[in-house]
């Protein structure tokens, strides 16, 4: 990833310098001001290849078919990718309810969100106006599609590894991008077509080259880094900068963050090296590291129909995700006309295919386990994803651990984090929910005429509130404040990727039923689409598709019940016999070098509590015998708890 260069620096002194002085004509109104803030197409100007900046169209994902579809037992690129919200990200209803109000609220701010949506929309000129009302033919309804991936240029060139024709297209770019987010893609303005695999002399179906690009996580940053360009970073505050001109500096970094999916990785163990995650994500490769690693898992396939090579790594053009209902309503309003005019026309047995896979990616992004100590239930919520969890688009999107305790007769006598199926509401108070919530300041508040505080106005906001969200391996608090990143009103100590929430344990409770759920919208989020919506009916839309597909059901992402009558072990107590002895090291290493997971043991055997089991476990409770061992029922102390464990301890595993 790029650095700020001491220019951009020096600009965003310079205009923080003329905020104080008061020298800059900041739109900042005595009274407040009418929505929609006045902003103009030139405050949201990213550099990239720009409108009219291609010769050739990008064309839809459709006109990829006749070679790289309808083949391999529905496992081919263009199937699959098919009914992906990839594919269908200028359709998804959702996107069309905020992008109204976003209209609403600041002039032309949908050009930053048509050029993500759809791409060759933007390209073409058809993303004015910028409310996405001149979208029309497949070509723009495709949303992302397989020309605009595989023609995108990486904008840090390297002789003799990128291809050699990519130096002359990004020199004839007015502006070059200064680090991967809002769509500020580079796109090869013919339609020569880029991959990660060599096609030989003799292939002469396409022009192509081949491109490294292509397998990193960069590429996949162009849209999962999303900025609000209209604000400037002045220390840790973001002020609306001069309307009417360009971001100072182009640097998400200096911007009010939105979205910041592909730092988060940046700041992860993945993005250091692959990480074994023993086949968690699917494919043919235990390791991963970049977001194709685990979205588009690796096989043995061949792309194309037309005895195409067979490959023992191509990528599975999966695009997981966690949408569900969202493409269930995209596929009634398909040929309804209310939004679109071209249908997507998508496979009922592909579109099942697709949602069963994105259940299946929800499921292997988290692990729980649970530990009855004395009268408390501990709930872990492990994240093995690559990025926070959840994270992307904040409005609306959750996670949150609902507990149920049930007495001897089967009953609920006691529930946390209560769901009701009928009226989509949360009983948030009693339980974790793992969210982030923005709003606006006092400053900005006054602006515009709407109250300060927390606020789903996701053009305007300029302040985080809440940001719990579970971070990933390798987290470090240095780390993520340096990519806008950091929890908000919570705390993670460095290296932590799992979370913690204790409940109480009620009277007559036997066991305990637990799940984790994942919600793409809360109910909430999509009232205030159709409430505040004063344009059009897509709010309404909306609210009715919503209602259609059950209110935007949440996915359970994990479930375990817990014995609160036999499962009061201490920890370290691998074997669950109610005792710690010799035979629970050698349970957890036998499990380990077979291997497993201690998975029949989830949190027992993380004797020293640092959220994973390995061979320091077993080496820690190994010490611990011979120091003497812990009273039978006595929970297993680390090194802070019981010093004198130090000397035998410490030399061989370096306690938490």
């Amino acid at each position: 990833m790029k650095n700020r260069s001491k220019r951009s620096r020096a600009l965003v002194a310079l205009r923080a310098l003329g905020v104080c002085l008061g020298l800059l004509s900041i739109a900042v109104p005595a009274a407040a001001q009418t929505l929609p803030i006045p902003t103009t197409i030139d405050d949201f100007f990213q550099p990239g290849t720009q409108p009219g900046g291609v010769t050739d169209t990008v064309i839809a994902g459709t006109a990829c078919s006749l070679c790289h579809a309808y083949f391999a037992a529905q496992n081919s690129p263009g199937d699959r990718w098919s009914t992906t919200i990839m594919a269908q990200s200028a359709r998804d209803p959702l996107f069309h309810a905020c992008l109204t109000i976003a209209e609403q609220d600041a002039q032309f701010v949908g050009d930053i969100c048509l050029r993500c949506h759809t791409p060759s929309a933007w390209l073409s000129g058809n993303s004015t106006p910028t409310d996405g009302s001149a979208l029309s033919g497949i070509n723009d309804w495709d949303g992302v599609t397989c020309n605009l991936c595989h023609r995108l240029v990486d904008p840090d060139y390297v002789a003799g590894v990128s291809p050699a024709v990519d130096q002359q297209i990004i020199n004839s770019i007015p502006a070059v991008p200064v680090s991967p987010g809002n769509a500020q893609y580079i796109v090869d303005p013919l339609d020569r077509r880029r991959g990660p695999y060599a096609l030989g002399a003799g292939f002469g179906f396409h022009p192509w080259f081949q491109s490294p690009y292509h397998r990193e996580a960069a590429l996949c940053g162009n849209c999962h880094d999303v900025s609000n360009p209209a604000y400037v970073r002045i220390g840790d505050e973001y002020v609306l900068d001069t309307l009417g001109q360009p971001h100072p500096t182009h640097d998400k970094y200096d911007q009010f963050p939105v979205e910041r999916t592909f730092s988060e990785w940046s700041q992860s163990s993945f993005a250091i090296a692959p990480v074994d995650m023993a086949g968690r994500f699917g494919g043919n490769t235990p390791a991963v590291s970049t977001c194709q690693d685990c979205h588009m898992p690796k096989t043995v396939a061949s792309a194309c129909s037309l005895g195409g090579v067979v490959r023992p790594d191509q990528a599975l053009h999966d695009f997981a995700g966690a949408q569900t209902w969202v493409l269930d309503a995209i596929n009634n309003l398909d040929t309804t006309g209310l939004i679109w005019d071209t249908p997507a026309y998508m496979d009922p047995v592909l579109l099942e295919q697709t949602k069963s896979r994105n259940i299946a990616m929800l499921e292997a992004a988290s692990d729980l386990e649970l530990m009855k100590e004395g009268t408390e239930l501990r709930v872990r919520v492990i994240n093995h994803s690559g990025h926070k969890l959840p994270s992307g688009y904040p409005e609306g999107r959750r996670i949150w651990v609902n507990v149920r305790y049930r007495d001897g007769a089967g009953t609920v006598i006691h529930e946390h984090g209560h769901y009701d199926f009928d009226t989509a509401i949360l009983t948030t108070a009693d339980t974790k929910v793992y969210e982030a919530k923005l709003g606006l300041s006092e400053a900005v508040a006054a602006q515009t005429g709407l109250p300060p505080g927390e606020s789903f106005h996701f053009a305007l906001n300029n302040v985080w509130i809440k940001d719990n969200r579970i971070p990933p391996r390798g987290f470090t608090n240095a780390g993520f404040a340096s990519v806008q990143a950091s929890p908000v009103g919570y705390t993670y100590p460095d290296g932590q990727f799992w979370d913690d929430t204790v409940y109480p344990i009620p009277t007559g409770a036997v066991e305990a039923e637990v799940r984790v759920y994942y919600q793409t919208a809360s109910r909430e989020y999509i009232q205030f689409l159709l409430d505040a919506n004063t344009t059009n009916n897509r709010g309404q839309i909306l609210w009715d598709q919503w209602l259609a597909t059950g209110k935007g059901p949440p996915v359970i992402m994990d479930a375990q019940t817990i014995d609160l009558q036999n499962d009061d072990f201490s920890r370290g107590d691998c074997n669950r016999d109610g005792d710690l002895n010799i035979a629970d090291a050698i349970f957890l290493l036998e499990e380990l070098f077979s291997g497993g997971e201690a998975s029949t043991c989830p949190s027992a055997c993380d004797g020293n509590d640092d959220g994973g089991k390995d061979i320091s476990d077993a080496v820690f409770i190994l010490a611990y015998l011979v120091a003497g061992g812990p009273p039978p029922d006595a929970p297993f102390p680390g090194c802070a708890a019981d010093p004198t464990l130090d000397p035998l301890i410490c030399p061989l595993y370096t306690c938490p």
